[in-house]
């Protein structure tokens, strides 16, 4: 329960902070929501000649506006009501079990109605829009790669048309592209095939080998095996440990 004076100091903490609004309303006119938004920011008398994207700014600090000017009255309306609970005898206590609000919790917001156990939202909520599941990536909802499947869907196929090129740049990754051969999601998995090796060893239909065929990943084998002969002969690396 609280004491007399400390109902004395919460009401005065509550009626300075809803002067200090009231003010800053009346000096930001209301953040101006309340005048048009095309004739006020640009001047124009109709938005209908103009791209979206030029008055991109002004269509920001608009929203940005609304929203304060929101906030400003979601915490008006907050401490008006504090205020109507101090006079009623019931402030300090809380709404769902009518039990003691902490002094701490009353400092820290004064405008607080519930004790600590049975405030709204104790946790954040970690749930996604449902609509991303298709927009993120566009075709999210047929992407089976949290679910360790192994067949062929959505994102495969569309690495296989990717392959042949896109409008994508290097800034539209988070890793660093080389090529832009690769600019598509995870073009370094591999295709029709487990290891490098597969890709330049080639057979018949029987399984019998039938010979080699050129490409980058055979180059950059060829390369290997001439670095580590190159080590073998120079004697810093041993014979037996050259396997290929």
């Amino acid at each position: 329960m609280l004491t007399t004076d400390q109902l004395r100091s919460f009401k005065k903490i509550i009626q300075n902070r809803i002067k200090e609004i009231n003010q800053e309303i009346h000096n930001n006119d209301d953040f101006g929501v309340s005048q048009s938004f095309v004739q006020h920011s640009t001047g124009e008398l109709s938005n209908y000649d103009n791209h979206p994207g030029d008055t991109a700014t002004e269509l920001y600090e608009r929203e940005k506006d609304i929203s304060l000017s929101e906030h400003m009255k979601r915490e008006l309306s907050e401490l008006t009501n504090a205020l109507q609970r101090i006079g009623s005898g019931k402030y300090g206590m809380c709404s769902v079990c009518g039990g003691d609000i902490s002094v701490e919790r009353l400092v820290a917001i004064p405008t607080a109605s519930t004790c600590v156990e049975h405030s709204p939202s104790q946790e954040t909520s970690v749930n996604r829009p449902a609509e991303e599941d298709s927009l993120n990536p566009p075709f999210g909802k047929y992407v089976n790669d949290t679910k360790d499947a192994n067949f062929f869907d959505a994102e495969d196929s569309w690495q296989r048309a990717a392959r042949y090129g896109t409008s994508e740049t290097p800034s539209d990754f988070n890793e660093q592209q080389m090529s832009y051969d690769s600019m598509y999601i995870e073009s370094h998995e591999p295709y029709g095939y487990v290891e490098e090796i597969e890709t330049f060893l080639s057979a018949d239909l029987d399984g019998k080998p039938t010979g080699v065929i050129p490409n980058k990943a055979h180059e950059h084998y060829e390369d290997e095996l001439d670095d580590y002969e190159d080590q073998v002969n120079n004697g810093t690396i041993e014979d037996t440990d050259l396997n290929y």
